[in-house]
């Protein structure tokens, strides 16, 4: 039984309004694709958690898509501020709740354990306390001393995207890890975008490499360059100049829109965005071949 699916399908069948969605990724292999899916297909209400807000929850927010977000960074890497986050943010018409990364990871690592909450060390970060009442202090059963908890976090859909998966989901990620195992675990409904389908065959010859088992999974989908702008370790680079154009696209109004006109509602999908941005910058982010080396696993 496979779990193939066309990525229009799978946020049909598996993303809700009002939904808290988190899409995983630190750096690269963040689901820009599903992004802009779930703007195309108009979801309302929704919670969006996630450590490091990127453009596309920028996007998301500018499309009218959130209600709330959960985060531990928000910004335009290397550039400032999200301008429509930030000004949502302060105009009050958005709801938000932060935490310190560490806390934000650890929300999901309790969530993807089934534990009501988890305990942390005493931070410097103590702002966040008197901010957000989502932290408690309670006392350590064993040594008496104060400990801070945050709740666990577990989202109605995780959206990972991964560089190789089989049909039934099993994912394989290299480079650069984030929360993408955690958020899989704590997630009720998990939706894989990957750059490759691949045998079975091949996900068994290198099996430490999968971080996420298909038995978790809900939906996968293939679709290639479903990071831009960002990056997947191995098949292209990041496209830095998109980040500067990002921050002078959100300056106004009109630029927004024609925006999301332009690159969202006006493309049916991922491939259709890729082909979008032509050859040239096909050429730009393409990466040449750095291969590991082999493993050798033994056989009887």
């Amino acid at each position: 039984m496979t779990k193939l699916t066309t990525l229009s399908k799978a946020i049909e069948v598996h993303v809700h309004d009002g939904d808290t969605i988190y899409a995983a990724g630190f750096t690269h292999l963040i689901p820009y694709a599903a992004g802009h899916e779930i703007i195309r297909q108009k979801r309302k209400d929704l919670i969006l958690a996630r450590a490091t807000p990127d453009l596309i929850y920028d996007q998301m927010v500018a499309a009218g898509c959130a209600q709330k977000l959960i985060f531990s960074y928000i910004g335009n890497p290397g550039v400032g501020s999200l301008r429509i986050i930030r000004s949502e943010i302060e105009s009050g018409h958005i709801e938000i709740e932060e935490y310190s990364h560490f806390s934000m990871i650890s929300r999901l690592q309790a969530g993807a354990s089934g534990l009501p909450f988890i305990p942390m060390n005493q931070t410097a970060a103590e702002d966040l306390e008197h901010a957000n009442p989502q932290y408690k202090r309670i006392k350590d059963p064993y040594t008496g001393q104060e400990v801070v908890v945050v709740p666990a976090l577990n989202p109605d859909v995780a959206i990972v995207h991964v560089q190789r998966a089989d049909q039934n989901g099993n994912s394989q990620i290299w480079g650069i890890l984030g929360e993408q195992k955690e958020a899989a675990f704590a997630a009720d409904r998990v939706i894989i975008t990957a750059e490759e389908i691949v045998d079975e065959d091949i996900i068994r010859s290198d099996p430490n490499r999968t971080l996420i088992p298909g038995f978790i999974v809900d939906a996968v989908c293939q679709v290639p360059y479903a990071a831009h702008p960002s990056y997947t370790q191995g098949y292209y680079d990041r496209d830095n100049a998109f980040y500067l154009e990002w921050d002078k696209i959100s300056e106004t109004k009109e630029g927004i829109n024609n925006y999301l006109d332009e690159w969202v509602y006006g493309l049916p999908d991922r491939q259709a965005y890729w082909q979008k941005l032509g050859t040239e910058m096909h050429k730009r982010l393409k990466v040449k071949d750095r291969f590991s080396a082999p493993v050798n696993y033994g056989a009887y």
